[in-house]
C-alpha cells in the first residue's frame, strides 16, 4: 500500500524502512532492464575470478530499494526526486537479505523540501550503501 503523508505532517527524525531478499530473478530482471550485463552480476565462472569470489546484485539495485521507500511509504506519494548521493560501502549477494531506511534530516518549509539520510543494510547489519536524497513533497 503506497503513502501519502502530507509535508506538514513529516518530522526530522521520521524513518521508514523495507527489506527484501535479493534473489537471482532479481539481478536478471534488473540486467535485463537497464542492460547491464557485466558479467560479475550476471556469469558465475567470471565472478569466480573477481575479488569478490561470487556474482553479487548491482550497486543500483539495492538503490532501488531506496526509492521503493521515498515513493511508497516516507514521504510516499506525490514525492519528486531531485537529486541522491551514494556510497557502495559494502557487496550485495545473491540470497543476501538487505534493508532499505529512509530518514528525515532537514525539512525546508518555504520550498516543500526534505533532505533524507538513505542507507541499506544486509541481514548482518553491514552497511552497504549509504547515501543522501532531496526531496520535493506537494
Amino acid at each position: 500500500m503506497v503513502q501519502d503523508i502530507p509535508f506538514a505532517e513529516i518530522k526530522v527524525g521520521d524513518k521508514a524502512s523495507m527489506t527484501k531478499t535479493v534473489s537471482e530473478y532479481d539481478v536478471y530482471t534488473f540486467a535485463g532492464i537497464t542492460g547491464d550485463f557485466n558479467p560479475v552480476h550476471v556469469n558465475s565462472e567470471f565472478a569466480k575470478n573477481t575479488m569478490f569470489k561470487e556474482r553479487i546484485a548491482h550497486g543500483m539495485l539495492s538503490a532501488g530499494f531506496i526509492s521503493a521507500v521515498l515513493g511508497t511509504t516516507l514521504p510516499g506519494a506525490n514525492t519528486i526526486y531531485m537529486g541522491q548521493e551514494l556510497s557502495f560501502k559494502a557487496p550485495v549477494k545473491i540470497g543476501d537479505t538487505v534493508t532499505a531506511t529512509v530518514e528525515v534530516l532537514e525539512k525546508i518549509e518555504e520550498k516543500h523540501r526534505l533532505i533524507c539520510r538513505t542507507t541499506v543494510t544486509n541481514q548482518d547489519g553491514i552497511l552497504v550503501v549509504d547515501g543522501k536524497a532531496t526531496m520535493l513533497k506537494k
